[in-house]
This record gives structure tokens, C-alpha cells and sequence, in this order.
């Protein structure tokens, strides 16, 4: 199959070239060529701008055909048709990375493909973090116009996994296998309760690999690419975390922090306490509780929490990034939390 990945050179574009690679298929990245490209000579790179008002834009895609296109680079529905303008009637199957953000209503548990989406009030915006999930809602309609039954739209949730530049996952990862990159931390480590409660995540290999069989398969839809309702709660999360200390580190013993004693500490949701939200917000009730039965139907597949951690615990032993870990709890913080839920217990 010939393959154009518009990105390519990061985190999950990277695990998809290497996935096509794997595979025997000639692959062909479009990107600005800010970061390295892919080493392989099984890659043909093109450089340039998906802004066609940014030189030299569009200009390297202007000849050339494909069997399948996926674009995990598209956020602002004008970029967005630019491209699909340009290669329409010379890729079969266009295959565009959207997300479950471009739900209106993240408040009911179970949301599937038909719910409604987010609309942008003011259509000429391209402000993505102010509007991301309504600017992807616009995307795949552009993407769905110049495609038609030629286009797939996937929705991922939160993807994990080696390589990834957020720390979110990796933050969890690090504070049970490897504290010491953290900085100083006690052998305490505040987790949020209930331990019951629900979490989604896809490992970024097993989406890059699905995608890719779509592709291969000329798939057409739409799809939440989530791991399926239930599959992993905190508590779960906790104890495989607990069960992959790196080399002789010593792992933290998991304090289950109250949601009374979260709010009372003012956590910040998902940033200073990674893929948290509080039970108490209705507005993104069901963000982390997504249906994902189509996809799964289709071939995904969710491997263990047992080895994500442990590749991604592999993957922070090598890791160099001074700008990590800006927003995540402090020591000072976690440590208060532990201390109000101790008061709290007694």
C-alpha cells in the first residue's frame, strides 16, 4: 500500500510509520520538518506547510497518488479542506484523527458515534485551544464533503503510550516507577478516589495499528477509538502501577484521596492531578466512560496496563525533557493532600 501520513515524525505518528514499515508499505510523511524524520530509507519525506497560506505550503503534494491518507495533523477546518481539496481523486481512503472532545454534552456516561457534536458559534475562529472540540466537529465535516463513503473518521480518547509528549500518563507512570524524575517525593502518593471509578486510554501503538488496518481494509465510518466501557478503573490502574517498580526503586504506597478532600485543596482537574475529573462535574461526567463497541468491532484491539507501563517506564529511563512535569502536583501539594486525608480518616 502507498501511504501518506500527513505528520509523522512524533509520538503517534511515529509508532504509525513504524507500523506501516513493519508491514511492507511505502510510506510518505508531510511534514514542516521541525523535528527529525523518520530514519527508515522505506520513507519518503516532504516538507512544507498545511497552511496553504504559509510558503511553501501545499506545493509537495501537488503530484504524486496514494492508496490511503491519514491526517493527524488537521485542526482548523480550513488547513484541513485545503488538503482534502488538493487530494481529492488521487487517495482512495482519507483517514482523519479527530476526537471525543468534539462531543457537546461529555455529561451522560455511554456517548457512541451518533451524539450530537460541538458547533463553533463563530465559524471563521481557528482559535483551536478555545474551541478544539468544535474546530475538530468542523474538520470532519470538511473532510466528509470532498471524501464522501472515502472517508473514516477516528475519535480517539486519551492516548498512552512510549514517546508521549504530554504528562499526563507518563506522570502516573513516573510517580509510582521511577519518583526520583520527579523530584523529591515521599513514599506516599496521593491517588484520587473512588478506586472503582472509571479511565480510558488507548495505547498509541494499538491505534497506530488499527488505523492502519482500515486503511488497508478501505474502511469507511466513524469511530471512538477508546478501550471499552469498564476495561480499567483507578483501582486497577493503581495496582499495575504498583506492580512495576524500575530497577531498585522503592514504589510509593497509593493514599486514596477523598473527592471532599480534593476539592477542599482546590486540585486542579487533569492538569496538577493527570486524567482526574471530579465525579461532582457534571459537564464531563462521561468523557473518561465513551462508547467504544464500533471500534472494537472493527478490530481494535486494548493491550495489557501491564505493558504500557512497563514500555513507557522503559522509555522515561532515557528520558530527557526539562520542560516536563510543570503542572503536575508538587511535592508540597501531594503531601498536603496526604495530610488532610489522614485528618479526615482520624
Amino acid at each position: 500500500m502507498r501511504l501518506l501520513v500527513l505528520g509523522g515524525t512524533r509520538y503517534l505518528g511515529r509508532h504509525l510509520v513504524d507500523a506501516a514499515i513493519e508491514r511492507g508499505h511505502a510510506v510518505t510523511t508531510f511534514t514542516r520538518g521541525q523535528l527529525a524524520t523518520h530514519e527508515s530509507p522505506a520513507v519518503i519525506p516532504l516538507r512544507g506547510d498545511r497552511d496553504p497560506e504559509k510558503p511553501p505550503g501545499l506545493a509537495a503534494l501537488a503530484s504524486g497518488a496514494w492508496d490511503a491518507a491519514i491526517d493527524l495533523s488537521g485542526y482548523v477546518p480550513r488547513i484541513v479542506d485545503a488538503s482534502c481539496a488538493l487530494l481529492a481523486g488521487r487517495v482512495r481512503r482519507y483517514v482523519f484523527v479527530s476526537t471525543v472532545s468534539v462531543y457537546a454534552d461529555a455529561s451522560r456516561p455511554g456517548l457512541d458515534e451518533s451524539a450530537p457534536r460541538a458547533a463553533l458559534a463563530d465559524p471563521a475562529t481557528e482559535d483551536v485551544a478555545a474551541h478544539y472540540g468544535a474546530l475538530k466537529a468542523a474538520c470532519e465535516d470538511r473532510v466528509g464533503a470532498r471524501f464522501g463513503d472515502a472517508a473514516t473518521i477516528v475519535r480517539p480518547g486519551l492516548i498512552v503510550g512510549p514517546g508521549d509528549p504530554t504528562d499526563r500518563y507518563s506522570y502516573w507512570v513516573a510517580r509510582f516507577t521511577q519518583p526520583q524524575v520527579l523530584g523529591e517525593r515521599d513514599a506516599e502518593a496521593a491517588v484520587p478516589a473512588p478506586a472503582d471509578a472509571p479511565i480510558q486510554f488507548i495505547d498509541a501503538r494499538d491505534l497506530a495499528r488499527w488505523m492502519l488496518s482500515l486503511a488497508e481494509r478501505d474502511v469507511a465510518g466513524t469511530y471512538n477509538a477508546v478501550s471499552p466501557r469498564g476495561f480499567h478503573t483507578w483501582g486497577g490502574f493503581v495496582d499495575a502501577l504498583c506492580r512495576h517498580p524500575y530497577g531498585d526503586t522503592r514504589t510509593p504506597e497509593p493514599v486514596w484521596i477523598d473527592p471532599a478532600v480534593l476539592a477542599t485543596a482546590k486540585i486542579e482537574p487533569w492538569t496538577e492531578l493527570p486524567l482526574w475529573l471530579p465525579a461532582g462535574g457534571a459537564a464531563h461526567a462521561g468523557f473518561l466512560d465513551i462508547d467504544g463497541v464500533r471500534a472494537a468491532d472493527t478490530g481494535l484491539t486494548v493491550r495489557s496496563l501491564d505493558e504500557t507501563i512497563v514500555d513507557v517506564s522503559a522509555w522515561l529511563g532515557g528520558r530527557w525533557r526539562p520542560g516536563a512535569w510543570q503542572h503536575v502536583l508538587t511535592v508540597e501539594r501531594e503531601r498536603r493532600l496526604v495530610a488532610l486525608q489522614a485528618a479526615r480518616e482520624s
